[in-house]
C-alpha cells in the first residue's frame, strides 16, 4: 500500500444512492511491518482487538449505499477513538494523562491500543511523536473526512442522512443481549431511528440491548448531529452469531445476520426518506 493510498475501501456511487452510510472501522486485518516489528507478543494475539470478519457481514448486507471499510488493523490506530485519546504510555507525542482519563484510556484502549485481551501490554517500546503524527494524518483523518463528506452528500441529496456504524462484540453471557444498539443515549440520533432498529432486531428474535454496555464510540459521537439532519447509530453484534465455532472465519449464521443488517439499512433509509428535514435548514 502506497503512502498516498487510503487505508480503507469505499463502496457506493457519487452522488450517494441512499441516505444511509455504513461505516466499518474495526474490520482491518492489515498489520504493517512497523507494527509487527514493535510487538512484544505474537501478531495473532492482536486478533481480540478485531471485529473479526465483520466486513463479511457488511459486504453481504450491502447494496447501493455508501460504505467505508477500514483495512488497517485496529492495533495500528483505532478509528473509533478521537485524536485526543492518546496514551503517553505508548505514544511519545501524547500529553500526560489527565487527572481523570477516559475509561478507554485507563483500560489501555486509546487511539493506539496498549493492551489486548489475555496478553497484557503488547508493545516493546513507545512510538515516536513523528510516527504517531504520520499515522494520524495518513490513516485516522482520511477515514473521518471521507465519512463526513459521504454523510454531508447524503444529507444534501435526501434531506437527511443516517450513519450505521457496524461492530461486533464477544458474547456477553447467558440471558444477555446479542445485539446492542448505541445512539449515545439519544444524542446521536432521533428516537424514531433507534426505535426502528430495535423493532427489527426484536422481530428477528434476538435479545437486544440499548446503550449498555456499548453506547457508541467516537464515530457515532463525532458524526451524529440530529439537529442538522445527520443521525448516527452503532450496532454491536455477538460474534458467535456469524462466525464459526473457532471464532475465526465466517460460519453458517452469516446469511441470517447479513439479512438482519440489510433489513436495518432498509428501515433506516425508509425512515430518513419519510421525514427528511428541509435542505434550507443546513
Amino acid at each position: 500500500m502506497s503512502a498516498m493510498e487510503p487505508s480503507f475501501d469505499r463502496y457506493g456511487s457519487s452522488p450517494p444512492a441512499s441516505p444511509v452510510v455504513v461505516s466499518v472501522p474495526h474490520a482491518g486485518r492489515d498489520y504493517p511491518a512497523a507494527l509487527i516489528d514493535a510487538l512484544r507478543v505474537p501478531v495473532a494475539a492482536l486478533r481480540s482487538l478485531e471485529d473479526r470478519r465483520i466486513d463479511a457481514v457488511a459486504l453481504a448486507a450491502g447494496g447501493a449505499e455508501t460504505m467505508l471499510i477500514q483495512r488497517r488493523a485496529r492495533a495500528w490506530i483505532d478509528l473509533n477513538r478521537s485524536e485526543d485519546e492518546r496514551d503517553p504510555r505508548v505514544d511519545a507525542g501524547a500529553p500526560p494523562l489527565p487527572a481523570i482519563p477516559s475509561a478507554k484510556l485507563r483500560s489501555g484502549l486509546g487511539l493506539v491500543p496498549r493492551r489486548a485481551g489475555g496478553v497484557g501490554d503488547i508493545w516493546r517500546q513507545r512510538f515516536s511523536a513523528a510516527a504517531m503524527a504520520k499515522r494520524i494524518a495518513e490513516d485516522h483523518r482520511p477515514y473521518h473526512t471521507a465519512l463526513a463528506e459521504a454523510l454531508q452528500a447524503a444529507r444534501s441529496r435526501f434531506g437527511a442522512a443516517v450513519l450505521l456504524d457496524l461492530h461486533s462484540m464477544p458474547s456477553l453471557g447467558r440471558l444477555q443481549p446479542r445485539i446492542v444498539i448505541g445512539d449515545r443515549f439519544g444524542t446521536a440520533a432521533d428516537a424514531r431511528f433507534t426505535g426502528r432498529v430495535e423493532a427489527t432486531v426484536v422481530a428477528a428474535r434476538l435479545p437486544c440491548g440499548l446503550n449498555a454496555p456499548y453506547p457508541g464510540g467516537h464515530v457515532t459521537q463525532a458524526h451524529g448531529n440530529p439537529a442538522a439532519g445527520i443521525h448516527a447509530i452503532q450496532i454491536e453484534i455477538d460474534r458467535s452469531l456469524y462466525l464459526d465455532t473457532r471464532m475465526d472465519d465466517v460460519g453458517p449464521g452469516l446469511p441470517r445476520i447479513a439479512a438482519l443488517i440489510r433489513a436495518v439499512i432498509d428501515d433506516l433509509s425508509d425512515e430518513a426518506l419519510a421525514r427528511p428535514i428541509p435542505v434550507a435548514a443546513e
